[in-house]
């Protein structure tokens, strides 16, 4: 069956097409792919992996289907939660500053 391996950086990405056997795991697609020699970042054992944007808890064991994409996913710079509140804080200390000076 064909499955692809994806892993993306900021200024590039990577999609594997591979075929592999039916009852293939997450983790042995993403071992197959070689994607591990191209991208030495990427640590099979430990980074978190998902399919269609849906993590997956243990790649060793979730067999894959005919079609899906493994996605390998990078340690995030930000926490998104404390990003939303900064912008949100950005924000309402401008329109407050623009509400003094119309004052």
């Amino acid at each position: 069956m064909i499955v692809e391996v994806a892993y993306a950086l900021p200024t590039e990405q990577k999609i594997i097409s591979l075929n592999v056997a039916e009852e293939c795991t997450a983790y042995e697609a993403v071992i197959k792919s070689g994607i591990a020699e191209m991208f030495p970042q990427i640590d099979p054992e430990n980074d978190p992996m998902g399919i269609f944007a849906k993590a997956i808890k243990d790649p060793k064991t979730t067999v894959l289907k005919e079609g899906q994409r493994v996605e390998i996913y990078r340690p995030l710079i930000a926490d998104p939660k404390e990003a939303r509140a900064k912008r949100a804080a950005k924000m309402k200390a401008k329109k407050e500053a623009e509400a003094a000076r119309d004052a």
